[in-house]
């Protein structure tokens, strides 16, 4: 697991919770119209149907109220920069609790509990609150940022399935963008490319000279969907740039080898 950066970008707590629960409701929205026909829908996920996506969405969500009633830990064991480069370790396991939720819950009776339970229960809980979660106890706040992540890039997989065309909240994507954007400066540290995702992240990474003033030689800019999308392995760095969806100039401006974050 790469070493997560000494210096990490700061969220505002209360806008981090506003944007995971209005996220969910939007998911939660969208996933109340769907027909016994549109969940058994397949998804771009391996074997996953849109009723096994749904039910993770809900699941990522939930395990914040489930965990919330769970003894606090003693200490931190996770940064949030070193959540992106865990979640692979967890995945089987991951795949079995959501095909578990999927088979054991009607899809509108689960985010209907969900969306229950963590309005009741995070309101009042303190950001540096510790929560034991999959990979090792975190802080609440930061647990919320990885959320975002979770609920933007699974409501991007739930409109490619169903074409719903379900709204991002511009605060969770927001969060999104910038959590993988800070993952790729730690996974290639350095500062020769510069990598921008208007209007929400900027970063320096790739080790090589260091750009000190004026037009950077190596620039990489994609809009926030697109670059979500790479970091998570949706879509390939050749695609996007055969699609004019990125544009790279310089010669460490290609960031293939680097992708993707996410497993």
């Amino acid at each position: 697991m790469p070493p997560a950066k000494k210096r990490t970008r700061s969220y505002d707590p209360a806008k981090i919770r506003a944007a995971v629960l209005a996220q969910f409701e939007n998911v939660r929205q969208a996933v109340g119209t769907l027909t016994p026909e549109q969940l058994t829908l397949p998804t771009r996920l391996g074997d996953w149907s849109v009723r096994d996506l749904a039910a993770h969405l809900a699941m990522s969500v939930g395990v914040v109220s489930r965990n919330l009633a769970l003894v606090e830990p003693e200490k931190q064991e996770v940064a949030l920069l070193d959540w992106p480069f865990a979640t692979v370790t967890v995945a089987g396991q991951v795949d079995e609790d959501t095909r578990a939720i999927a088979a054991g819950a009607e899809t509108g009776e689960l985010y209907a509990r969900t969306a229950a339970r963590i309005q009741e229960l995070l309101p009042g809980v303190p950001d540096a609150r510790l929560l034991p979660t999959r990979f090792g106890a975190m802080r609440l706040g930061d647990f919320l940022v990885t959320r975002t992540v979770e609920l933007i890039v699974h409501t991007d997989d739930l409109n490619d399935a169903t074409g719903l065309g379900i709204p991002y909240d511009r605060q969770a994507l927001a969060a999104c963008t910038r959590l993988l954007a800070d993952a790729l400066a730690v996974k290639a540290p350095g500062a020769s490319t510069e990598v921008r995702i208007p209007p929400f992240a900027v970063v320096q990474c790739v080790e090589g000279p260091r750009h000190t003033r004026g037009t950077p030689p190596n620039v990489v800019e994609t809009d926030p969907l697109t670059w979500i999308r790479l970091a998570t392995g949706r879509t390939e760095w050749s695609e996007a740039i055969e699609a004019a969806k990125v544009s790279a100039s310089g010669e460490r401006a290609d960031l293939s080898a680097l992708l993707p974050i996410l497993g």
